[in-house]
């Protein structure tokens, strides 16, 4: 017989999948200025806003996508909340990894359905649900943390954002001093602020082709990374790359970039675990080595 938080898990399972709101749903309602309201739906419950009442009740039973009146005649309209929006207004217990830069990294990482994969680095959850819904339930997530306190407030941001998406061990690790105990992972996401230290045991635990992705916010930081990995014959392909999101305001009588958009939130660097070369063997797709003074 299935438990309460089963069924609970496989209510929120449905509504990320479609269908009419439910009991329990978060919903998102947009004015017609675009200003954004979170609510969680219960029934008999009442959201209040500036614009006036909504009854919870009004929107239990419709389709995603519904515009609803409030008390006082204004439409707002209603949609479940997108992974990139509620990832921004998750509960926070460190610095979020931008929405931008998460899309990024499940590309650049070639983060794939089925893929075993090791996190190092919980934070608030919101890489590791990233993960846990581009792996799927036959993928495996495993994440090292070294804050203890923190590891059970991701865990619920995690179950709100992709209940049943995938299997997650959380482990309370310090890969940077004692290395890492996995063996064969298709992919290693690294958001610390010393990953050269995990140069050696990442090349011990990825499997040859497999790709070590980490995030950083400073170029010092990136640069030490890119040497000890350049450095290192198990590794090749070494790439770092930062993007900038500019939005558009598009309307009938003009077309123009918005006057504030998200800039640098951090870098994205990435090398493939590579076969070394044999002994005497000049390595290719590598650095030139420094010249000599």
């Amino acid at each position: 017989m299935e438990t309460p938080y089963e069924q609970a898990d496989q209510k929120r399972a449905g509504a990320l999948a479609g269908g009419p709101f439910r009991p329990g749903d978060a919903v998102v309602l947009y004015d017609r200025k675009r200003r954004r309201y979170r609510l969680r739906l219960l029934a008999g419950a009442v959201y209040h806003t500036h614009l006036g009442a909504i009854a919870h009740d009004s929107l239990i039973g419709q389709e995603d996508g519904t515009y609803v009146t409030s008390a006082t005649g204004h439409r707002l309209l209603a949609l479940r909340p997108t992974l990139a929006e509620s990832v921004l207004e998750m509960q926070r217990y460190s610095q979020v990894i931008y929405p931008k830069d998460l899309g990024a990294l499940l590309l650049r990482g070639d983060i794939f359905p089925g893929a075993t994969v090791l996190e190092i680095g919980l934070g608030s959850g919101a890489a590791t649900a990233t993960l846990l819904r581009a792996v799927g339930p036959s993928g495996r997530v495993v994440s090292y943390e070294v804050r203890s306190e923190i590891v059970e407030g991701a865990k619920k941001n995690i179950a709100q954002l992709v209940p049943n998406a995938g299997l997650l061990t959380v482990r309370l690790r310090d890969a940077c001093a004692e290395g890492i105990e996995e063996r064969n992972l298709d992919r290693i996401v690294a958001d610390v602020p010393e990953p050269w230290l995990l140069v050696d045991s990442a090349a011990q635990a990825l499997r040859p082709g497999g790709v070590f992705l980490c995030f950083l916010p400073t170029a010092l930081q990136v640069h030490q990374a890119g040497m000890a990995l350049a450095r290192d014959p198990r590794w090749a392909l070494v790439e770092t790359v930062e993007l900038l999101e500019r939005p558009w305001h598009v309307a009938e009588q003009s077309v123009r970039p918005v006057h504030r958009m998200v800039a640098h939130t951090g870098f994205i660097t990435t090398a493939r675990r590579v076969v070394p070369p044999s002994p005497g063997e000049a390595p290719t797709l590598r650095e030139p080595p420094p010249l000599s003074s």
